[in-house]
C-alpha cells in the first residue's frame, strides 16, 4: 500500500510537469502590421500585449514582430531572421492589408505569403493565417479578389484560417480611431479576447 502511494505521489507531479513543459514550448510569432503593432497607443495597450498578459500563467509566449505599414514584401524579407532569432513553435501571418490598401497585385502578395509559409514549415513551425479585409478603394472586383485570396491560400497550403481580427469592432465607430482603419485603445481588450478564442484551440492541441 505504501509503495503504491509512493508511486502515485511521484507520477502525478511528473505528469503535471510534463503538461507545463508542453505549454512552455509554445511560442507564437506574430508577423503583422499596424493592427497588431498597437498603432496610435502604447505597446502595452495593444491586443498582443494584453493577450500575452492573460497567458502569463499558461506558459504561452508571444513574440510581437508586427510593424506599422508592413507589407508582405517586408514580412517575407524579415522572416528568416525572425525565425532564427526567436525559434517559434507557431507563426501567425497577419499581413496583406497594406498590400491591398496600396492596390498591389493579388498574385504578388499571395506568392509572398506562400513563400512565408514554406520558410516557416522548413523550420517545423506551425503556420496560422489571419484573414484580412480592406475598403473598396480599388473597386469591388479587386476587393473581392483580395478577400478570396486568403481562403484560397488557406486551402491550397492546408493552414488554419483565422477570421479578420477586427470582425467584432470595425463597424463600431466608438471602437475605431479617426482614420476608421485602426482600432482604438477601448477596442484592444475585445480584440484580445476574440483572438484568444481563435488561437487557444490551435496552440494547445
Amino acid at each position: 500500500m505504501y509503495s503504491a502511494l509512493k508511486v502515485i505521489l511521484i507520477v502525478i507531479p511528473l505528469l503535471c510537469f510534463s503538461d507545463q513543459l508542453k505549454a512552455a514550448q509554445v511560442k507564437l510569432l506574430v508577423l503583422g502590421d499596424s493592427l497588431s503593432a498597437a498603432y496610435g497607443m502604447k505597446q502595452e495597450q495593444g491586443w498582443v500585449s494584453l493577450l500575452q498578459n492573460s497567458w502569463q500563467d499558461d506558459g504561452i509566449t508571444i513574440v510581437n514582430a508586427a510593424i506599422s505599414g508592413e507589407t508582405t514584401d517586408g514580412g517575407l524579407a524579415r522572416l528568416p531572421r525572425l525565425l532564427k532569432q526567436h525559434q517559434p513553435s507557431h507563426l501567425l501571418i497577419e499581413l496583406g492589408g497594406n498590400d491591398g490598401l496600396r492596390g498591389y497585385p493579388v498574385d504578388k502578395f499571395k506568392a509572398n505569403i506562400e513563400a512565408m509559409i514554406a520558410l516557416a514549415r522548413k523550420e517545423d513551425v506551425v503556420v496560422l493565417l489571419q484573414k484580412m479585409q480592406i475598403p473598396t478603394n480599388y473597386g469591388r472586383r479587386y476587393t473581392q479578389m483580395f478577400t478570396d485570396s486568403f481562403d484560397q491560400l488557406a486551402k491550397a497550403n492546408d493552414v488554419p484560417l483565422l477570421p479578420f481580427l477586427l470582425e467584432e469592432v470595425a463597424l463600431n465607430p466608438e471602437l475605431m480611431q479617426k482614420d476608421r482603419i485602426h482600432p482604438n485603445e477601448e477596442a484592444q481588450p475585445l480584440i484580445a479576447e476574440f483572438m484568444r478564442q481563435q488561437l487557444e484551440p490551435l496552440l494547445t492541441k
